[in-house]
């Protein structure tokens, strides 16, 4: 099994967007038994709130429901359970790196490097307001992961 940790600041908008277009893809591709898909947040501002009404709308415009959904933030163990923690901004994997004392597996990486654009961040829509742009690069980072997780080149 393939366990994934999507990590954005929060847990509201950004990582929880990547964490269920990533299941709708892995749904979609008829292979949810080979993964473990969840998000989580670098800061404990959010802590058990739902996910955010714009982040919410964005997902049900395109058929994806997140009920239940509720902000987590990120615990040293997370290390050792995921296989990929992956970062929406630099910000988040700093935070991550500091957090867990390293990256001596090489486990961490920003959701854009799967879609091809490494030095570019997932612009974080609470202060932007550009839900649909989040909602772009999410997609075609998700979309490139899943290409290099399941045989379609790349590294983890």
């Amino acid at each position: 099994m393939i366990k994934v940790l999507f990590v954005c600041y929060g847990n509201i908008c950004r990582s929880p967007m990547a964490e269920f277009v990533m299941k709708d893809l892995v749904g979609q591709a008829g292979r949810e038994r080979e993964f473990l898909i969840a998000s989580a947040a670098t800061s404990s501002e959010e802590i058990g709130n739902p996910v955010y009404p714009p982040a919410r709308r964005k997902l049900a415009e395109h058929g994806i429901d997140c009920a239940g959904k509720r902000a987590r933030q990120l615990v040293p163990g997370d290390y050792g359970t995921y296989d990929l923690l992956i970062g929406m901004d630099r910000g988040n994997l700093r935070a991550m790196e500091r957090l867990f004392g390293g990256d001596r597996e090489g486990k961490l990486h920003p959701l854009l490097e799967y879609a091809g654009r490494p030095d570019r961040e997932i612009a974080d829509p609470w202060y932007t307001g550009d839900f649909e742009a989040t909602w772009r690069d999410v997609l075609a980072g998700c979309r490139g992961l899943l290409t290099t997780l399941t045989g379609g080149g790349g590294r983890p």
